[in-house]
């Protein structure tokens, strides 16, 4: 599997997003949101060390973000999760919870991993910019947590 190309329609989704502005059982799709720019950041797992270090990045650089485009994280864990790690780091922006892994697949970041000689699947740590016209602007495959909001904001 590999990721979208840049300058290709990013692929569409539908799915549920707890936090933000979003209220609580909504859906968001990618479709909606046409004519903004969008940020979809995948990360493995809610309330681990690197993902924490990534939301907290974001959240801390959030007055200069919102600004520029809608944010949103992106993992298989469920709305119930996602809404306990916005409580506990007090996160301003959505995240999207993609139980059925429809779009860590569509995306191209389900992928094979390897943990102290452990193989599993679980998502690749992956940062897409999607522009106003639906279309991949930027991917930072593998982003470090530490540099990610730098890097986005390089290019939004």
């Amino acid at each position: 599997m590999s990721y979208p190309a840049l300058d290709s329609p990013a692929p569409d989704f539908t799915v549920p997003v707890v936090g933000g502005d979003y209220a609580e059982g909504a859906t968001v799709s990618l479709s909606e949101l046409k004519g903004e720019s969008v940020v979809l950041y995948f990360y493995p797992k809610d309330d681990t060390p690197g993902c924490t270090i990534q939301a907290c990045g974001l959240r801390d650089a959030w007055g200069e973000m919102r600004k520029k485009a809608r944010v949103f994280g992106v993992s298989i864990d469920p709305v119930e999760d996602h809404a306990k790690f916005i409580a506990k780091f007090d996160l301003p922006f959505p995240l999207l919870s993609d139980t059925e892994q429809a779009m860590v697949t569509a995306y191209g970041v389900w992928v094979e991993k390897n943990n102290y000689g452990k193989k599993y699947m679980g998502t690749e740590r992956t940062t897409f910019v999607i522009g106003p016209d639906q279309k991949i602007r930027a991917v930072f495959p593998k982003v470090k947590p530490e540099e990610h909001v730098e890097a986005l904001l390089g290019v939004l």
